[in-house]
């Protein structure tokens, strides 16, 4: 079952989101509790505003009092009373209610009667009793649209409560929704601005943040073992020059412990080297030697066959010497790979060049399929390293020839996509599965005699010249190998 891949943001755009929602986390807040500190100061300034009313109200009517001399309950004077009551709700803008101890309504400056907002005829117990306690209450309620408030008090004449006065207040629900609205429209441009600002700055500090990680990545990306890599120079004394001083002494380590690797491999490649030529030196030696020994024991001009052996002697010492003179023409050749001189050849001419080399071989057939018409086979090369490259490889191939009777090589030469395809084939033995992977390995032969250094050789002539080859084999039924060579373009 195939899942989804989930998106992990990079470095960056996590600080920076966490900036942004940190951001956008401390302006909700502050909205909130501006909000609720707005609406809190708006209650607080309306309950002060009625108090204050309330209590120029009370000073007015204890004036009025302090002029007359209360000898019965407030009932007697409520004709008297009544227009300065009236006079007080016209200044003051406010309707007046006054009650008895008992709760009972008096009088009221308010005309309209049946309007429950500000006139009742009697105080709900509850708050009777509150105001048993408190001298002085104030009832919040809402009604339709409009949020009330009714304070409570007590008029005094020294230490005896003669009556209360009620003052019922309205505050448009409609009017603080409006002024909270307007309020909000100005603090959510101001947000805004701040959010946009904010952002950009998150932005900002978040590619400061991570651009000594990128430059880190970036050296690491160009690190090099075979060249001195540039030091990263940090100047502020942070968590980051930690960073960066482990990385330059990293460094330091890396290009010692370079240096020490490439010696021990040159080391170990002319070691190698050295044990291959005096393995391969000592395989012609061995039989030169028992041929000198037997022909010293031997040795006698007057025998009638002496001539004879003499000769045959002679013989074998050229054939060791010839092998050993190959062997280190071979090793000679593959320590040397000169730098390859490119001019504009044919490769067909070269192959057909190679190909005649070695049509006289005995009992084995030669053929080459060209498919490219005309000087489509033209390129840019070295061709002195493309003969010895085609020539290992059809050698090669007759090697692999052990039953002559029937031996084919085929050399088959195509165009494709701008490039060419050599395929040299024959119907040999082919290549054992596990000898496979070490075809192009130096000093590496199937072989029983020879240095092992032809294929190492070709690949490597090959690939300077921009190509690439490979094989396939099967075994009991042959090898191909195929060289891939770019051609000049039109």
């Amino acid at each position: 079952m195939a899942f989804k891949k989930i998106y992990k943001p990079s470095l960056r755009t996590r600080i920076y989101l966490s900036m942004l929602a940190l951001i956008l986390l401390s302006l909700i807040v502050i909205g909130v509790t501006t909000i609720v500190y707005f609406k809190n100061k708006n209650d607080l300034y309306h309950n002060k505003r009625v108090e204050r009313q309330e209590t120029r109200i009370i000073q007015s009517i204890q004036y009025f009092l302090d002029d007359i001399e209360l000898e019965e309950d407030l009932d007697v004077y409520i004709k008297d009373f009544e227009d300065k009551i009236k006079e007080l709700a016209d200044v003051n803008n406010i309707d007046i209610n006054i009650f008895n101890n008992r709760g009972e309504i008096l009088m009221s400056s308010t005309l309209d009667m049946s309007d429950e907002r500000f006139y009742t005829k009697k105080i709900k117990p509850g708050i009777l009793t509150k105001l048993e306690n408190e001298s002085h209450v104030i009832v919040q309620h809402d009604h339709e649209d409009q949020e009330l408030l009714s304070t409570f008090s007590y008029i005094m004449d020294g230490d005896k409560k003669i009556a209360i006065v009620n003052l019922p207040y309205s505050r448009s629900t409609a009017k603080n929704q409006r002024e909270l609205s307007e309020f909000l429209t100005a603090l959510l441009e101001v947000y805004v601005f701040l959010l946009v600002g904010a952002s950009v700055i998150a932005y900002l500090l978040s590619n400061y943040i991570t651009k000594s990680i990128r430059v880190i990545a970036m050296k690491m990306k160009e690190t090099k073992l075979n060249k001195r890599n540039e030091r990263i120079e940090w100047k502020n004394n942070d968590e980051i020059k930690v960073l960066v001083d482990e990385y330059n002494g990293m460094m330091e380590q890396l290009e010692d412990s370079a240096v020490k690797l490439a010696r021990s491999e040159r080391e170990s490649a002319w070691r190698e080297m050295a044990k291959q030529v005096a393995h391969e030196i000592k395989n012609p030696l061995t039989p030169m030697k028992l041929s000198v020994q037997h022909l010293q024991r031997s040795f006698d001009p007057s025998e009638e066959d002496f001539q004879e052996r003499l000769d045959k002697f002679a013989a074998k010492m050229v054939t060791q010497i010839d092998a050993l003179t190959s062997i280190a023409d071979e090793f000679s050749n593959f320590a040397q790979m000169p730098k390859s001189h490119l001019a504009e050849l044919d490769l067909a001419v070269v192959l057909n060049d190679c190909i005649e080399l070695f049509n006289e071989t005995e009992e084995v057939t030669i053929q080459f399929s060209n498919q490219i018409s005309g000087t489509g086979g033209t390129m840019q090369g070295d061709a002195k390293q493309l003969i010895r490259v085609f020539n290992n490889l059809i050698k090669n191939g007759i090697q692999s020839i052990d039953d002559a009777d029937g031996g084919k090589v085929t050399v088959f030469m195509n165009a494709i996509g701008g490039k060419v395809l050599i395929q040299i084939k024959d119907n040999g033995e082919g290549i054992p599965e596990d000898m496979v992977d070490r075809i192009f390995v130096p000093n590496f032969t199937t072989k029983s005699s020879g240095s092992g250094l032809g294929l190492a050789m070709v690949k490597s002539i090959v690939e300077q010249h921009g190509g690439r080859i490979w094989f396939e084999s099967e075994v009991g039924e042959g090898t191909s190998f195929f060289v891939e060579l770019k051609l000049d373009k039109d």
